[in-house]
């Protein structure tokens, strides 16, 4: 038998390694253009003031060479274009707080072939934001020491529209709710946004919280809103806040009933009211 020829072994081992060719008196084979890879995974979101993070891993096929984000009104509605990024990252700066937004990626190669949209179900409503908000200890300053989610402002603690209010006593940080309002301490987190969900039970039943630094808090406000506050520091009479909160209303089935004027009540029992 005829012993092969040195082009015969080069074609040969083109071929174990995939269609490598070789220039010349090699074989080149084209990439094939039909090629469809599969969509970018583990998609997350994340809401800002205004402005949606979207974040996904990083595609283990080396032939993607960038991503192409799109946005949506609806789970199963249309998904428009948003921009393209060769990062594992995209900021859509044109979201604005209180809607719905879904969002999709898919990955592209140098020859322009897409891959289908993630999977995911990737969805967030932005909202307003602020940071290092200094409430006073009521007994103190008591027009400094409530904040009102809505309007961003600080104001007195009996004021019918205060979600929060700031008490130092005995040496221990407080924050209160009022009777028609509702606060939980979610524990230590290393940043505001790491809370992305309200709870659904473990509320606290005397309307008041013990306030640790680093620790974040979910309120639940009278008028069915959801909000949240992260303790950035703590000091002899004051707190110093970073807050979050959803404009958009809560499901309506757990809206409750919004008191007249003048009647709210305080069931913490650590303290006169009346001091």
């Amino acid at each position: 038998m005829k012993a092969p020829g040195i082009y015969s072994i080069l074609f040969f081992i083109g071929i174990l390694s995939g269609g490598i060719g070789i220039s010349g008196c090699q074989l080149n084979v084209a990439p094939d253009d039909s090629i469809i890879f599969e969509p970018p995974r583990n998609v997350e979101v994340v809401p800002g003031d205004n402005v949606t993070e979207i974040f996904w891993s990083h595609h283990r096929n080396k032939r993607i060479v960038g991503y192409r984000v799109y946005r949506s009104r609806s789970y199963d509605g249309r998904f428009t274009y948003l921009g393209s990024t060769k990062l594992d990252y995209f900021v859509d700066r044109t979201a604005r707080n209180g809607h719905l937004y879904y969002y999709a990626v898919s990955g592209y190669d140098s020859r322009g072939n897409e891959t289908d949209l993630s999977t995911e179900s990737a969805y967030t409503i932005p909202r307003p934001e602020g940071y290092d908000v200094l409430i006073r200890d009521f007994r103190v300053e008591p027009d400094f020491s409530g904040f009102e989610f809505s309007t961003a402002t600080l104001g007195p603690y009996d004021d019918q529209y205060t979600d929060i209010f700031y008490d130092f006593s005995d040496g221990y940080h407080y924050m209160n709710v009022w009777d028609d309002t509702d606060i939980k301490d979610m524990g230590y987190t290393y940043s505001i946004k790491d809370i992305k969900y309200a709870p659904v039970s473990g509320w606290s039943p005397t309307k008041d919280v013990v306030l640790r630094a680093g620790h974040t808090y979910v309120v639940w406000t009278f008028d069915n809103h959801f909000a949240k506050f992260r303790v950035y520091e703590l000091g002899p009479g004051y707190v110093v806040i970073d807050w979050a909160y959803q404009t958009l209303q809560g499901e309506p089935l757990l809206k409750r009933e919004v008191p007249a004027k003048g009647e709210r009540i305080l069931r913490s029992k650590k303290f006169d009211i009346g001091y």
